[in-house]
């Protein structure tokens, strides 16, 4: 989303998907204040129900968690605690994102591609004692393959599967209908058989209610309550070892000044930000005793999303975004009326790169930029002219009229929680102020509802992209929108273009890395030519923690990289208490990383090395 952050959201309600995972999005959403309503007050004390003397590691967090199902969770922080709790046939090694080994400890192809077969590890175990073993695996993509509620959040991993079994408990095989270059980057939980197998509807279920939560990661889910907290302790018998803070807590704060102030006096670790601090909230912790700042570049983008007019896959329209946006010429001049510059100037104060392609700069193979003819500039004077062009013209009042003859004023969905959007949006007001468009802001604690119903206009976006791309450009496919308007699709924002769609299949199936990485940039110029993404900014990650609580720590990457958020869970498993004595941290756990990874079998047949993918988003599944 992780997918997620992005500002990827996640969705909630009975239709789940996302919106950005960067809002605290839920409805109702409690502002805790000195830690009165959560467990853990500091890395030192454990607070509620924990034991004397526990070490124990509080995350502030400006995101609430829209599902602990990992078939319907899409919000950063829900898909980076099912990293936390769950394995993943493989996982991404913190120095530099290459495939390491995960449940899995290696696999091959056949010479057509089209059988994977894994070697599935003999000592994990689940958190209540039960063996870890190839038939989980086989069952969570089955049930996938043939649940719709359990394909929520992850299917476009399994709908190329076309039979997944486990001949034994340490060996699974997985047919597929036609070659698919993610097959070591399928970021799905693997679940444990027998205690799912008794979930009778998987749109429903949230898996929140019995505690502690059967896992097998480095941590074990045992609290959450809604808005508030999600407590977990160690899992002192994960195979990887286990983590060096006895437990860790993410406590939810809709304020993000008082997540900081938290931070100052103590009552907090580690401050995430929404994803990220606002650039004065992180000037003012850079001179503090006991606090370090991290601010690295981010794996997220920062855009602007327009409504293409949803639909579900029935063909049904539904919504209400304003028709002219249906036009590309409408929607690439007000995209070349926003001052890309000035945004990372003086909304992020260059704690940010200027936005262009839908893919990170820190992703450097799939990194896209607009060439000189193609870039959609900042250049108000050819916006208006496009807009006449388009048969959009100003009255004597200087006011654009749509085709119904009244003027144009576009709703803009916006983050409550997120002070950028704001900031931003009143930029907006005054840039399309000047070509006669007015704009409404409409900043929500939940934006899921209006974005599922397709009810704005215009919405502050963005997803964490993981390393593999294949999820975030899944979700612009005909085949991510909803089957009908009143089921959930995994759609970002209903966008269905044919051309887009047969790149999709194409890059899906390239498993030339350098052939691969130019098909998905021309997915990347199509998205940018139709308008329907305006990427504004890729924002650092930009986040602090207490030194007197946390020794050390390590990032992704590891020489300049975020810590909240990560693509595996390097961070909060390699986190050594301040004092402990330890004389593990950041390096060592890295080493231990790298020198497994140096043990990984590599793909049989196929001579090269799979980028790896991925929550993206989210906001944003990120």
């Amino acid at each position: 989303m992780n997918r997620h952050d992005q500002h990827g959201s996640g969705r909630t309600s009975h239709r789940r998907w996302k919106t950005r995972l960067l809002a605290a999005a839920g409805a109702g959403a409690l502002l805790l204040a000195s830690g009165a309503f959560a467990p853990s007050a500091s890395a030192k004390e454990s607070g509620d129900g924990g034991d004397g003397g526990d070490q124990v590691l509080t995350v502030a967090v400006a995101q609430s968690v829209d599902s602990l199902s990992p078939f319907l969770a899409v919000r950063l922080l829900s898909t980076s605690i099912h990293r936390l709790t769950y394995e993943y046939l493989t996982n991404y090694d913190p120095k530099d994102n290459h495939v390491i080994p995960g449940l899995a400890t290696e696999w091959k192809s056949s010479p057509d591609k089209l059988t994977w077969t894994y070697t599935i590890r003999s000592d994990s175990k689940w958190s209540d004692g039960e063996q870890a073993t190839a038939e989980d695996a086989a069952w969570t993509f089955n049930k996938m393959m043939t649940d719709p509620g359990a394909a929520t959040a992850n299917g476009s991993f399994v709908g190329n599967f076309a039979k997944v079994t486990a001949p034994s408990p340490t060996q699974l095989v997985i047919r597929l209908k036609k070659p698919q270059a993610t097959m070591t980057a399928l970021d799905v939980p693997i679940v444990p058989k027998h205690v799912w197998e008794k979930v009778d509807d998987f749109s429903k279920f949230n898996n929140d209610k019995d505690f502690p939560v059967v896992g097998n990661g480095p941590f074990v889910l045992t609290d959450y309550k809604p808005d508030s907290y999600v407590r977990l302790k160690a899992n002192k018998d994960f195979w990887r070892g286990a983590p060096k803070f006895d437990e860790l807590v993410f406590r939810y704060y809709k304020d993000q000044d008082a997540a900081v102030a938290a931070l100052r006096k103590g009552e907090v670790s580690f401050v995430a930000g929404s994803p990220s601090l606002t650039p004065a909230q992180a000037d003012s912790l850079k001179d503090e005793e006991n606090i370090h700042v991290n601010d690295a570049p981010g794996r997220r983008f920062y855009a602007l999303a327009t409504n293409p007019g949803a639909r579900a896959k029935d063909g049904t329209r539904f919504g209400d975004g304003d028709p002219s946006l249906l036009d590309q010429r409408v929607r690439n001049a007000l995209f070349m009326a926003v001052d890309r510059k000035a945004i990372v100037d003086k909304v992020f104060q260059g704690h940010a790169v200027e936005g262009a392609g839908y893919i990170p700069p820190r992703f450097s193979s799939y990194f896209f930029e607009p060439s000189a003819d193609q870039k959609l500039a900042y250049d108000p004077e050819a916006a208006a002219e496009l807009l006449d062009e388009a048969g959009y013209r100003t009255n004597a009042d200087g006011k654009r009229l749509g085709k119904d003859g009244k003027p144009l004023n576009y709703r803009v969905l916006c983050h409550a929680t997120d002070p950028n959007d704001k900031a931003v949006g009143k930029y907006l007001q005054e840039w399309w102020g000047e070509l006669g468009i007015s704009i409404t802001l409409d900043c929500l604690d939940n934006v899921t509802d209006p974005w599922l119903a397709g009810e704005y206009d215009l919405a502050f976006d963005g997803w964490s992209v993981n390393p593999d791309p294949d999820f975030v450009l899944s979700i612009h496919t005909c085949d991510a929108l909803p089957a009908t308007p009143k089921d959930t699709g995994a759609t970002d924002n209903f966008i269905c273009d044919e051309k887009y769609d047969a790149l999709y299949a194409q890059q899906l199936g390239e498993y030339d890395a350098a052939k691969r990485a130019e098909i998905v940039k021309r997915m990347e110029s199509r998205l940018y030519d139709t308008g329907y993404m305006n990427v504004m900014a890729y924002p650092n990650a930009v986040e602090a923690y207490r030194t007197d609580q946390i020794e050390s720590i390590t990032t992704m990457p590891s020489d300049a990289g975020n810590i909240y958020g990560q693509d595996g869970y390097w961070s909060w498993w390699s986190a050594v208490p301040a004092g402990s004595g330890d004389s593990g941290g950041s390096s060592s756990s890295t080493g231990t990383v790298i020198g497994i990874a140096a043990g990984v079998v590599v793909l049989v047949g196929l001579g090269v090395l799979f980028a790896v993918r991925r929550r993206a988003s989210a906001d944003d599944r990120e």
